[in-house]
């Protein structure tokens, strides 16, 4: 028995590796081929449909309608003048209405949210700007699409360790070795997500009017607001590699040469 489930897990983690790897697609604007396995229309239709669900979770819309359009004058702004604005996507920003969070996310296709306990910590436009480029960034870069694409094959490794290691004296050991394996295969993705999102950050407030220095003040707001306690959200949400500053900055020096 144990052989044929080694042998069920092997044809899953082939089945799964083979699924994911022979999917890809051409970013439109990067030019970045990526592992990829929904359409465009489909990142949007997702992001529309998810849209109202995850602001309920930050205690819906804030109601002030001027700071709606402010955050809604600076995001476009950038769509605008940016690479954003040959993508697919339509952009649409939300202020949440949650003060305590301190958060900015993008769900697929061009939903773009920062709750208001994120935005009352930034001091000016150029630091708004700087969230909301990086958000652009993620949309643009399809790392939401990446990461289904990336969720998929975890969970066809997870099904075939599971199978493999399962031990009737021990279910335990198999579900923590499964859990490894999918924590694994997200870490190393999430950090370059973040790296890319900076970057591109960067380009956006370089092909505008904002201040690209904004970014590294966004950064040090941040882990201001940390205290040495529990880290803002946004940390959670967006791994922090350790060397984002040092990136930033040198992202910015290759403009100014």
């Amino acid at each position: 028995m144990k052989i044929i489930r080694i042998v069920i897990a092997i044809v899953l983690a082939l089945g799964s590796l083979i699924a994911y790897y022979t999917h890809s697609e051409k970013n439109p604007v990067t030019g970045e081929n990526q592992h990829i396995d929904i359409t465009v229309e489909q990142e949007i239709a997702i992001g529309l449909q998810a849209a109202p669900e995850m602001a309920q979770q930050f205690g819906g819309l804030h109601p002030d309608q001027k700071l709606q359009d402010y955050v809604k004058r600076v995001g476009q702004h950038i769509v605008d003048e940016t690479v954003a604005d040959r993508s697919p996507y339509t952009f649409d920003f939300h202020v949440l209405a949650d003060d305590e969070t301190i958060n900015a996310f993008a769900l697929p296709g061009g939903q773009v949210f920062i709750t208001v306990g994120l935005l009352k910590r930034l001091t000016t436009e150029d630091q708004l700007a700087g969230v909301l480029g990086h958000e652009i960034g993620h949309v643009i870069g399809r790392h939401s699409a990446e990461h289904i694409a990336k969720a998929k094959l975890q969970e066809g490794l997870t099904g075939a360790t599971v199978i493999a290691t399962y031990d009737p004296n021990n279910p335990s050991a198999a579900g923590q070795m499964a859990l490894l394996v999918g924590n694994l295969v997200n870490m190393k993705y999430g950090r370059d997500d973040e790296l890319e999102a900076d970057k591109m950050g960067v380009d956006y407030l370089f092909e505008t009017d904002y201040k690209p220095q904004a970014m590294i003040e966004v950064m040090e707001i941040l882990a201001q607001a940390g205290g040495g306690a529990r880290q803002p959200e946004f940390f959670s949400t967006h791994p922090d590699p350790g060397n984002r500053i040092e990136r930033i900055k040198e992202a910015i020096a290759a403009h100014q040469n």
